[in-house]
């Protein structure tokens, strides 16, 4: 096993996994291996005979793993960046061993009674990191079931093997899926209303998915497609929406049902009603009635304001015809032209890529952080295209590395995210190692690639989570970065946003590509009211994504979901978050977070963080702006700390308060 690079720690900087000398063959042993080694280091833990200690438990099962924790990195990038049919294959295979694994160390009872033993002395520990840690641990063994019976240990062992492996078969269902449903037009008359770089990048993609000659529009993970806010026709618009819901409907329709239910027994196993409620517990929401109030209050009040706005878009709309859920992107878009004198199309030459993420998100970062970047061509991610940057301090000390993988590929999941490839740790001496993923697509060759303001906001909000990964200033991994509750890890993304449209920002990188001019002030001007225009859109799609979440992990053990999609319409209507023209953020089949991703009765943290980010950037316009103060306060007190602190007391630490709603409310047009 000496030749396999998996096996051994990376020789490059910043122990960057070596993706150029890893084949797909090197996986199995090396996932064989690092599972044979951690449960040997978790046995030699759980069978001392000596009096359990912090360092001999708890920090011993923190150093445990290593190894295997190095090969599911570089596997699970791959999986998720660029997978091959052998290693979808191989996941499959995988991850029910994988969570059978993890279980043999979480409910094994020698083990979590030297857990205990530690647990019961806590206050003898003074540093307040390592009381974190030891807590850590013994709520993930509790929550993990290890206090359970025999019996019930057994079962549950079934179960998390069932939904481990389920999960894969709907993620790959969902990325096959969407693949599948490429829409191919013959003409490019069919794509009017597209720039002409875009109308490149379609034909491009028809020649990539093997349609020469012809144009294709690839879709995205959300329901709406970028495509609809320009296509004036509405066949082709129509095309578009329907492949986008139509997604997952055959192959996953009966795998959300067995999901939901194998989640609500495991709930109920471990003590809980539902699986809302023991996912909400270990959050900074804590309880269900406190997420499902606060989205309840708000959807009417979203509801209204789409209401309001469809009205607008039907007298937009020639004689005759009814506003569809296909039509809603293309009118609103018309409607924000004639108001604000913002035309999304004509935007896109002042936002090409590379100027966008070194002269937009890195300048923000170093103004506001102090931060420079130099790009490593000598290192290799796991493909060409992948960017990699080393990342300095003000003073020149070296902070990690980033890498940028912008362009959508059909080994690609869809959507957009961060991940850590190394975590900080100062236990393990490592500096971060972090990635942002999109799916953008891939212009000709030779020819600009132009972002859409969508694509230049997921940017500087990916590249927020970067920031937090790099900024990690932790002793243990277990806290590193964006190891935070769900429920919070996605304010620092959020905040980032705001420096999209910072005047300073702004006017630094959004540039025509050929001839240097920069965006119109007219655009600039009516950026924020055509935002405002659309706030019922968005603020309804995305409630009636997250009630939808909640409603299929309310569910108690025993009860049949039935039809799911009848399901879905009926738990839509009774949250007051229906409407026939404004289909959620994600439906059922296709909702990727929630059956596959990790955020299962969680997607309502999107709103729950922005009230902390609305709160924030408030925070940052009362002291200045783009001050190195307020950058350094906020790495300090919040983006260094990882989940090494209270998440909530480090945000007061900030704020010097709780959390304000207001700023929040208002920014959605939901204050009345």
């Amino acid at each position: 096993m000496t030749d396999n690079p998996l096996l051994v720690p990376s020789d490059l900087p910043y122990e960057l996994p070596p993706f150029a000398r890893i084949r797909d063959e090197h996986y199995r042993p090396a996932f064989e291996t690092g599972m044979a080694e951690h449960a040997a280091e978790v046995e030699a833990i759980a069978s001392r005979q000596d009096a359990p200690t912090f360092d001999n438990t708890i920090v011993a099962l923190e150093r445990a793993g290593w190894t295997l924790g190095r090969v599911q990195t570089a596997f699970w990038t791959k999986i998720a960046s660029d997978s091959t049919p052998a290693l979808r294959e191989l996941e499959s295979e995988l991850s029910p061993k994988l969570a059978a694994h993890t279980d043999s160390i979480l409910l094994n009872p020698r083990l979590f009674a030297r857990v205990q033993a530690v647990h019961e002395q806590r206050d003898q520990l003074a540093d307040p990191e390592q009381r974190r840690l030891l807590d850590r641990f013994h709520t993930d063994f509790v929550r993990a079931g290890a206090a359970l019976p025999a019996e019930a240990a057994e079962e549950l062992k079934a179960l998390n093997a069932e939904l481990a492996a389920l999960s894969v078969a709907f993620d790959q269902n969902l990325q096959a899926d969407t693949n599948d449903a490429l829409v191919v037009v013959d003409d490019a008359a069919e794509l009017d209303g597209l720039t002409a770089d875009a109308i490149a990048a379609a034909a491009n993609t028809a020649k990539e998915r093997g349609h020469d000659g012809k144009y294709a529009i690839s879709l995205i993970l959300p329901t709406a497609q970028p495509a609809l806010a320009s296509l004036t026709d509405r066949n082709v618009r129509r095309r578009l929406y329907e492949a986008s819901v139509n997604r997952g409907l055959t192959s996953n329709i009966d795998l959300v049902v067995k999901v939901a239910k194998l989640r609500a027994r495991r709930a109920k196993l471990l003590g809980y009603d539902t699986h809302a409620d023991y996912i909400i517990a270990d959050q900074t929401a804590r309880e269900v009635p406190a997420v499902v109030e606060r989205l309840e209050a708000m959807a009417p009040i979203a509801r209204r304001n789409a209401v309001a706005e469809a009205a607008a878009l039907q007298e937009a709309m020639p004689e005759g015809e009814t506003l569809e859920a296909w039509d809603w992107p293309f009118y609103a878009e018309k409607v924000r032209q004639e108001r604000y004198a913002v035309d999304a199309a004509e935007m896109r030459p002042y936002f090409e890529l590379n100027r966008v993420l070194k002269d937009g998100v890195f300048y923000a970062a170093s103004k506001l952080y102090g931060l420079s970047f130099v790009e490593r061509g000598d290192l290799v991610g796991y493909l060409p295209e992948v960017g990699v940057y080393e990342v300095f301090n003000e003073d020149g000390s070296p902070l990690g590395l980033f890498l940028a993988d912008y362009y959508t590929r059909a080994s690609k999941r869809g959507g957009a995210w961060m991940n850590s490839l190394v975590l900080q740790s100062r236990l393990r001496g490592r500096k971060p190692v972090v990635l942002n993923n999109l799916n953008i697509p891939r212009p000709p060759d030779g020819e600009p690639t132009l972002l859409t303001f969508d694509e230049v906001k997921t940017m500087f909000h990916e590249f927020g989570h970067a920031l937090h990964g790099l900024f990690s200033d932790v002793t243990y991994n277990r806290f590193s970065g964006t190891t935070v509750p769900r429920d919070f890890v996605e304010y620092p993304s959020q905040v980032n946003e705001m420096w999209q449209t910072w005047p300073e920002i702004l006017s630094n990188y959004a540039k025509h590509h050929v001839t240097g001019e920069p965006l119109p002030q007219s655009y600039v001007d009516g950026l924020a009211a055509a935002e405002k225009f659309g706030a019922g859109f968005a603020g309804l799609e995305y409630l009636a994504a997250a009630l939808l979440d909640l409603a299929w992990h309310r569910i108690s053990d025993g009860d049949e979901p039935g039809d799911p999609i009848a399901f879905e319409a009926a738990a839509l209507e009774a949250a007051g978050a229906a409407h026939p023209a404004i289909p959620p953020r994600y439906k059922t089949m296709y909702f990727q977070h929630i059956f596959s991703s990790g955020y299962s009765a969680g997607y309502y943290s999107y709103i729950w963080s922005e009230i902390l980010d609305a709160d924030t950037v408030e925070w940052f316009k009362e002291n200045g702006g783009l001050q190195r103060a307020n950058g350094d306060a906020f790495r300090a007190k919040l983006l260094s700390r990882g989940g090494s602190v209270d998440p909530l007391a480090a945000f007061a630490d900030l704020r010097g308060r709780e959390p304000d709603i207001r700023p929040l409310l208002e920014r959605r047009g939901l204050a009345g």
